[in-house]
């Protein structure tokens, strides 16, 4: 169960329940603008076969519902197609989370990864499997789709996220390990400083902890009580983003934290300017 709003006994009735409910409610938008394609009917094809394999897919065994479902985008920028069937492009992943008691909706992972390298064709369809690499682009979306899923429960149970980091990790390494020679992808592993391998390791590393502590005091503790508490929401945002910081300062440079202001900022700064009282407002 995604929520942790609703009453105990009815938690525990759900999660003993069989699921085949999905979790995910992805909307994928393709641009071309940088390579020169005829075949714009395959364009759509791939969009409404990547959006069919993230929403049509049981990705947990827990139960949401319908308006649980957690709402994400997925941005492809095709920059190249060395041949027919094969593409380079970039991508941006971005995923929201709502407020509770209000229609707010807030961003909570917001990720550009620069290479995006696969191969499609609209005859084989999208395949799945946790334990052997399928293909690069089925490992890219069933990847993403747990760090969503993985993110969106930090932010409503304490480091609720962990099982799904691990099944992360496992496609991670699966894809890392691959032999299939054009569907080689450096960003699985750690060459370079900010990309999906550094993504997951931030989330994963204990030295790191207070970032993913810092997501449920943030969220949970912080905007889910701002309506009616204001003032000690603040406060549990404050203690987040010192945790943020801390975490950031043991590691100069480190990516989640990046990520975290980068998402976050604007409304950082937005909540702290509307604080009321102005004894308070230096200490925010």
């Amino acid at each position: 169960m995604r929520k942790i709003l609703l009453p105990l006994l009815f938690v525990l009735t759900l999660l003993a329940r069989p699921s085949q409910a999905q979790e995910l409610l992805a909307d994928v938008q393709i641009t071309t603008e940088n390579v020169n394609v005829s075949d714009r009917q395959l364009i759509l094809q791939m969009k409404n076969d990547i959006q069919a394999f993230l929403n049509t897919r049981s990705w947990t065994n827990q139960t949401y519902r319908p308006e649980e479902r957690i709402r994400c985008r997925i941005f492809i920028g095709i920059t190249a197609i060395p041949q027919t069937g094969t593409f380079e492009a970039t991508a941006r992943i971005v995923s929201t989370r709502p407020v509770y008691g209000t229609s707010y909706e807030t961003n909570l992972l917001s990720f550009a990864d620069k290479r995006w390298a696969f191969n499609y064709s609209p005859q084989n369809p999208i395949d799945y499997s946790e334990n052997t690499f399928v293909s690069n682009l089925s490992s890219l979306l069933s990847f993403y789709a747990y760090m969503i899923i993985g993110m969106d429960q930090d932010s409503f149970a304490k480091l609720g996220g962990s099982p799904y980091y691990d099944r992360a990790r496992n496609i991670l390494n699966n894809a890392a390990n691959q032999n299939v020679t054009n569907e080689s992808d450096p960003a699985w592993k750690d060459g370079e400083s900010r990309n999906r391998y550094w993504l997951l390791n931030n989330l994963q590393d204990p030295q790191l902890e207070a970032m993913r502590t810092g997501i449920y005091a943030y969220y949970r503790q912080g905007l889910d009580i701002f309506i009616q508490k204001p003032d000690e929401a603040r406060a549990s945002m404050v203690t987040a983003l010192q945790g943020v910081q801390q975490a950031a300062t043991r590691r100069p440079g480190t990516l989640l934290a990046r990520a975290f202001f980068d998402t976050k900022s604007d409304e950082i700064s937005n909540i702290f300017r509307t604080a009321q009282d102005p004894s308070r407002s230096s200490r925010w």
